[in-house]
Formats: C-alpha cells, sequence, structure tokens
C-alpha cells in the first residue's frame, strides 16, 4: 500500500510492513536556518556563509536537529496518519548530507515491523523507516523509529 498526504488516520490493524508514505513538502531557505541555529545549534557553519564554505560542509547547512524537526512536522502534518499520533518509543538518526538553503524537503516512510502488545492489547509496536529528501530525491536524513500505535477502539484482544 502506498499513500500520499490526507490519508484517513490509521490503526495497528490498517498497516501492513512495506507500507509507505509520502509526506507534504516544506521549502527550506537561509533564514529558518538562520533562526534555528542562532536558538537552538549557534554553530559557524550553521549560520554564516562565508564561515560555512571553509568547513567539511563547504557552505551553509542546516542543523540536522533542524533536519529533524522539519521531518517531525512533516510526518505529523500527513506523512505518517497514525491515530493517537506519532508518539516515539526510540530509534536512530544518521544525517548523509547536509540540507541546504534551497532544499524542498518531504519525507519516505516505510512500515518496516509490526508487534502486537502481549502486554497491552490495545496497542502494538511499529518499526517505521523514513527517509528525509530533497527536490532532487537525496536522502538528507534517515531515521528508524519505533512508534506506538494504538488499536482500533473495541478490537484489542
Amino acid at each position: 500500500m502506498t499513500m500520499t498526504t490526507h490519508s484517513p488516520l490509521l490503526y495497528l490493524e490498517d498497516l501492513r510492513v512495506g507500507d509507505r508514505f509520502t509526506s507534504p513538502q516544506h521549502a527550506m531557505d537561509e533564514a529558518q536556518i538562520k533562526a534555528f541555529a542562532t536558538q537552538f545549534d549557534p554553530q559557524p557553519f550553521h549560520l554564516d556563509d562565508t564561515a560555512a564554505r571553509a568547513t567539511l560542509f563547504g557552505g551553509l547547512a542546516a542543523s540536522g536537529w533542524h533536519t529533524a524537526a522539519v521531518t517531525m512536522r512533516l510526518l505529523v502534518t500527513g506523512g505518517l496518519p497514525i491515530a493517537g499520533g506519532i508518539v516515539g518509543a526510540g530509534g536512530e538518526l544518521s544525517w548523509p548530507q547536509p540540507t541546504r538553503p534551497v532544499d524542498v524537503l518531504h519525507v519516505v516512510s516505510e512500515i518496516i515491523t509490526i508487534v502486537p502488545s502481549r502486554s497491552r492489547p490495545d496497542r502494538g509496536m511499529v518499526t517505521v523507516r523514513s527517509e528525509t529528501r530533497n527536490q532532487h530525491d537525496e536522502v538528507l536524513q534517515v531515521s528508524v523509529v519505533r512508534v506506538v500505535v494504538p488499536c482500533r477502539p473495541g478490537t484489542a484482544q
């Protein structure tokens, strides 16, 4: 099953391993990158293009945490339509390439595993692999997270 934005909210019973979801888009720009960095990650390669050119980034790059925050917003606003919200239970995050001021981001997610809870029959644990990609379909961030997903009301074992 492949789904895009505006999907109905999904419960554990609705999900299958291999289901894919695509989020809406978000256009990054220099002002957003600098504003986030000023408040949360004030390093020169996030704040000053000239200083950033002398670093391994070779130019202004968004904080990985900024990319992660935008990814979360894209997932919440239609990229992963889980009933009850996206409740994380741990995971891994990597940034194979920097996010640039010209990038237009979207997230492609895939269901990797589904494990109904034995101790809490009203929910299960779903592992989701998400790639945050730019307008050239280059992968800028990869996350593999475990998400708590509720069962449809009235169907718990």
